[in-house]
């Protein structure tokens, strides 16, 4: 099975090679690379031109975002299994992408996800939340879970049946997302008990409450759209479920 990797960069030079050389240190060796740029003005455009024989495909020009970026890289790729791994992020270690090919086969599902460490920026080894995943059940979204979205692989058939990221959804939109492919189509999944990714502490999402208080109405909205009953209640226990994360080191 091919997997392909997508990568979404904007002025990404202060992480970007770490990123790159995570997938290019895999001991899978069918996986395809692609990275979606955004015209970057930095040094971004010369550390994917120093990796560019390990890169299968790279853009750079304009788009509404990195969910639209996303878009375009699953409708270029080639691969049976699609994955993202953002920019300052790495793969946590080097057979990864093995243990994720292997769970598909072995449990015939059309997903899979793991365990997520958010890390501090400059040491990875200081973590300060652990997103630590459960087996899966529908029935989850109920009380506002979702799977950590670095760790969510998916066949390509199913983007293809159902359709890839809704842009205006902005920092909801991999939440909604999953709701659609897991709670509304129902499709198969499996909890891989192993950390997938190291994720750099940032984002925008949780920096205020303003700002908190609108990705809660975004994630409403998605809940609405795919069928989540009580989605007002929901959307309000949501963030209240991620609480027992955070890690005090």
């Amino acid at each position: 099975m091919k997997v392909t990797i997508i990568t979404v960069t904007y002025n990404s030079e202060k992480y970007l090679e770490e990123s790159i050389l995570s997938v290019m240190n895999q001991t899978y060796s069918n996986i395809e690379h692609i990275i979606i740029d955004g015209k970057s003005t930095d040094g971004t455009i010369d550390i994917i031109k120093k990796y560019e024989n390990n890169i299968s495909k790279w853009i750079s020009e304009s788009d509404r975002g990195m969910y639209d970026a996303i878009n375009k890289g699953m409708e270029m790729s080639t691969g049976d299994i699609i994955g993202i791994l953002n920019s300052d992020d790495i793969l946590s270690q080097n057979n990864v992408i093995e243990i994720i090919v292997k769970s598909f086969i072995e449990k015939n599902v059309d997903s899979v996800y793991g365990d997520l460490e958010y890390v501090d920026a400059d040491n990875l080894f200081n973590i300060y939340r652990i997103w630590k995943g459960k087996p899966y059940e529908r029935k989850l979204f109920l009380s506002g879970w979702m799977p950590a979205h670095p760790t969510f692989y998916f066949k390509k058939e199913v983007y293809l049946k159902y359709g890839g990221y809704e842009n205006h959804y902005f920092s909801a939109a991999d939440y909604e997302l999953m709701c659609r492919y897991l709670y509304k189509y129902k499709i198969s999944s499996y909890y891989i008990p192993n950390l997938i990714v190291k994720m750099r502490r940032g984002g925008q999402s949780n920096s205020n409450l303003k700002v908190r208080l609108r990705a809660n109405r975004r994630d409403y909205l998605a809940m609405k759209k795919n069928n989540i009953p009580f989605a007002f209640f929901v959307s309000i226990i949501k963030p209240l479920s991620k609480l027992h994360q955070y890690y005090n080191n």
